[in-house]
């Protein structure tokens, strides 16, 4: 049985200076656009305590 992808596309409008500075941002760390702008995302909602809670045995709960 294949294993079901999690992850979900959308589009989304940003400015060009602000796009600029994320592509930027970007190759200054080795990461594709797109995972800065994952990375990004990611940080804020844990910062903001809006990650939801890993199960136990949860196979993604490696320490990044």
């Amino acid at each position: 049985m294949a294993k079901e992808s999690k992850t979900k596309s959308f589009v989304l409008r940003v400015d060009s200076d602000t796009m600029d500075a994320i592509e930027a941002w970007a190759a200054d760390e080795f990461r594709s656009t797109n995972g800065q702008l994952q990375w990004i995302i990611t940080e804020a909602l844990r910062k903001a305590h809006r990650l939801p809670k890993k199960k136990k045995g949860d196979a993604s709960n490696g320490t990044d």
